[in-house]
């Protein structure tokens, strides 16, 4: 869906930092996309083309999928959604668990901003493992809605992070590939 010109833009713009956090990881830094408002805004256009009329409601995850995702939410005039790591938001919550390398970890929602029926996206900056992605859908089918549609900005395709995805039937896009 993305315009080959909007691809390289961003492919200029975004910095690759070897070695961070740890030796071996090519850290995609997103950051100046940020320095450029025209740029944030055809990345903003792009992401609201593939859901328009698709959602009712936009669900971000903590922190970066709030970058994209409020931005996204205001352009489909639907609610935006928190998705936020565990003992962040106040009383009363809906979490849900899941796995990490090493160890687990805990997202939450408000309980209540989710409504049962409600066809969701949820957006991220970046698709890697799909680990926390399928948590965030897992919270939105508890509430009883649908997810619709996951987005992100970039996908790393070695780490099959779609393939957690598939069992939620929803479409998935992101406008890099790596």
């Amino acid at each position: 869906m993305a315009s080959q010109e909007l691809i390289k833009r961003l492919e200029e713009t975004i910095e690759n930092i070897s070695d961070f956090p740890i030796p071996g990881i090519q850290f995609k830094d997103i950051s100046p996309i940020f320095l450029d408002p025209k740029l944030y805004e055809d990345v903003i256009a792009d992401l609201v083309e593939f859901s328009k009329g698709k959602v009712d409601a936009v669900c971000g995850i903590e922190s970066r999928g709030y970058l994209f995702g409020i931005a996204i939410a205001v352009a489909l005039e639907v609610p935006f959604i928190l998705i936020r790591k565990a003992g962040k938001l106040p009383p009363p919550v809906i979490s849900e668990k899941y796995d990490l390398e090493y160890g687990s970890a805990e997202i939450e929602t408000r309980e209540g901003q989710i409504k049962p029926g409600q066809k969701v996206l949820i957006h991220d900056d970046l698709l890697a493992t799909g680990g926390t992605t399928e948590a965030a859908a897992k919270l939105v089918e508890k509430q009883g809605a649908t997810v619709a549609q996951f987005s992100f900005l970039i996908g790393l395709k070695e780490l099959n992070g779609q393939k957690k995805l598939k069992k939620f039937n929803a479409e998935v896009y992101h406008i890099l590939e790596y």
